[in-house]
């Protein structure tokens, strides 16, 4: 009888994830195990008769004794016959080139009594240096168990590994090991040590039965030429920083274009529906509220692709896991771990890939962590805000003669960011608490060139992940947000419009001023604008006023909806010189009761501070809820992130005025 659920185990970097993408292709999804939060990737696989077979790829894992979240699905998988995941087969799939080691997690399954299929990977590697081994004396010493060599990267032994899943017949169940029962080990350190050295003297005795090495295995490889200069403590990092800036200037140059035609569609499409539908609140909704709303997921795509695109080639080249071994011991002192460094880079560019890249974070702790202080870090989303702003309030000169002060305080306010995330990683280091010990368990895989099928098939699984998950979610606070801004209270809405005196319908420039102003007099009489008067008063200590509050509110939808905000406020018409004109505009403010400038160097810098710190962006709360699962953790993030904001800009502007 053919299976139903087959599983797929191994060491990290044996090439497993290359060989489910050869079983399954696209035909992939991506949920979570019963019960817990760790991410279940499976697919289904084609044998004969049409006949399905589910693929469930299991977390990397050296061993079957847990430390990690990710390890502990493995074992309750593997150990509870009534799991609904429990694979009535088990592919193993073993690193040809350092066999003693992949064999121990063998081993141990063998003792589970699960019927196994030993695919021995790496053998082009193991080829290189000068390594063979018999696969039928393999086979025997674990009683004729199934052995099938597979060559992840070309393809070669899948038809070898489908025939050997439709011919599997169980072994004989006699242990060739000790035989311990091993769940009565998972508390005792001791037995697990002696365990796994009692396992390693039979492995050995094996691998002499098996294994041929030559000359060429003892010779420096070209792998760990490579490694003397890419993790070397002085050269490894600026290489580190060098490939960044290469990354980000990539990111930054090209997904400027696809995202404004992107924008521009959807902006067009929105015209297009107001223009062809009759007019009434279905079509403001769908003119204002869900085109907008699906733009705004839409147009971060590029920006995402690119991102997880770069980030594949490295992990694909191997690249990476270096980069996590030189960054480990620079962040550890702040409750983070070497993991962490790609999330909080990738969040530079937008927090949204960031924060999903933090799952390739083992430990639960660090992970969380990571997720948390990731926003903290000023992406691209800030830089209309800060742009603006730096515009409006930091006078023309220079520092030392050749410093641009602008520049400068750009710098700053991203050097801010970046030393705020890592103290309050250290804050929430000491407050969570986690028995799960952090350590980083790493193997520096053999460099590779990257196979570009699968390097695409990953994109398109975290894309796709983005837009239809965290999508909904987008788009549900857009229409809100939609609603909000364009009602309110009748009444007061009629007696603030007839205080503005119509023109004359010949006066095309008073027509348009008129059209502009009772525009901004629906929004501040809308309910979001009644919200902004509301919160004056909380906002005043900052050297806020309404229409600030108003900003505020909106551009939590995305922090560059100020900029927008502002314009609409100020009643700005749409022409090229539009920031211009709009900085003109806010400089000339003042407040009605005092007469002062609303916007000063107090002011300013008080609201580039808040949004170095503000959570304004729905985007990255909805992905960090689909991350963790929960609304605990937005909510604690927005929560904090919102103090830290209203403090920091507090201090700002007392220190300043």
């Amino acid at each position: 009888m053919l299976p139903k659920k087959i599983a797929l185990i191994g060491n990290p970097n044996t090439g497993k994830s290359s060989i489910f993408n050869l079983l399954t292709g696209l035909n992939q999804q991506v949920g979570n195990f019963p019960g817990v939060t760790v991410d279940k990737k499976s697919g289904h696989l084609e044998l004969i008769d049409t006949h399905k077979v589910e693929v469930i790829d299991l977390p990397g894992t050296y061993s079957v004794f847990p430390r990690s979240g990710d390890e502990r699905v493995v074992f309750r998988t593997l150990t509870q016959k009534d799991n609904p995941d429990f694979p009535e087969i088990l592919m193993v799939v073993v690193d040809a080139s350092n066999l003693e080691r992949n064999l121990l997690l063998f081993s141990q399954l063998y003792d589970l009594g699960i019927p196994l299929i030993l695919i021995l990977s790496m053998t082009d590697l193991a080829a290189k240096r000068d390594i063979s081994i018999d696969t039928n004396e393999l086979s025997h010493q674990f009683q004729n168990t199934p052995v099938v060599v597979m060559n992840g990267r070309t393809g070669d032994g899948l038809s070898e590994l489908k025939k050997a899943i439709v011919e599997f017949k169980v072994p004989a169940s006699q242990s060739v090991f000790v035989n311990a029962n091993l769940e009565a080990l998972i508390h005792d350190n001791n037995g697990q040590a002696q365990d796994a050295e009692n396992r390693y003297v039979k492995i050995k005795g094996i691998l002499n039965k098996v294994e041929v090495k030559g000359v060429k295995s003892s010779e420096d490889t070209f792998t760990s030429k490579l490694d003397k200069i890419l993790v070397h403590p002085i050269f490894g990092y600026l290489i580190f920083v060098s490939v960044l800036l290469l990354i980000f200037q990539v990111i930054f140059n090209l997904a400027t274009i696809p995202m404004d035609f992107i924008d521009s569609c959807f902006g067009e499409l929105s015209s297009l529906v107001q223009e062809s539908l009759t007019p009434g609140v279905f079509t403001n909704l769908l003119a204002e509220g869900i085109i907008p709303g699906i733009g705004g997921v839409v147009v971060f795509v590029p920006q995402i692709a690119l991102l997880f695109l770069f980030v594949s080639l490295l992990e694909e080249t191997g690249y990476m896991a270096r980069v996590v071994f030189i960054m480990d011991r620079l962040v550890r002192p702040f409750g983070l771990n070497g993991k962490s460094v790609v999330p909080l880079m990738s969040s530079v560019a937008c927090a949204i890939p960031g924060v999903m890249s933090a799952r390739n974070i083992n430990s639960w702790k660090d992970r969380i962590i990571t997720i948390m202080v990731a926003p903290l870090m000023s992406c691209s989303a800030r830089i209309p805000v800060f742009m603006l702003l730096i515009a409006l309030v930091i006078p023309d000169g220079e520092v030392w003669g050749f410093f641009n002060l602008k520049g400068l305080v750009l710098f700053a306010l991203y050097a801010l960011g970046v030393v705020s995330a890592l103290l309050v990683a250290v804050v929430m280091n000491w407050l969570i608490k986690s028995k799960e010990k952090s350590f980083l368990l790493l193997e520096l895989p053999s460099y590779k060139l990257p196979r570009l099928k699968y390097v695409f098939i990953s994109v398109w699984e975290k894309v796709r992940i983005f837009v239809f998950d965290a999508g909904k979610v987008i788009l549900a606070i857009s229409i809100v947000l939609w609603a909000l801004a364009s009602y309110g209270p009748s009444e007061r809405l009629l007696k603030a419009q007839n205080e503005v005196l119509v023109p004359s319908p010949s006066d095309t420039l008073a027509v348009a001023e008129y059209e502009q102003q009772m525009a901004a007099i629906k929004l501040e009489n809308s309910y979001i604008g009644i919200l902004g008067k509301t919160i004056e008063p909380l906002i005043k200590p900052l050297g806020y006023d309404w229409k600030i509050g108003i900003s505020l509110i909106t551009s939590f939808a995305a922090r560059e909806v100020f900029v927008g905000s502002m314009a609409t406020i100020y009643s700005v018409g749409e022409t090229t010189d539009q920031d211009t004109r709009l900085i003109e505009k806010m400089r000339t403010e003042r407040d009605r009761e005092t007469g002062e400038l609303t916007y000063t160097l107090a002011s300013g810098a008080s609201l580039m501070v808040f949004y170095v710190y503000a959570m304004q962006c729905m985007a990255t709360l909805a992905v960090v809820k689909r991350e963790t699962r929960s609304w605990k953790w937005p909510l604690i993030q927005l929560i904090y992130m919102g103090v830290l904001a209203y403090l920091g800009a507090l201090l700002t502007f007392n220190l300043l005025s």
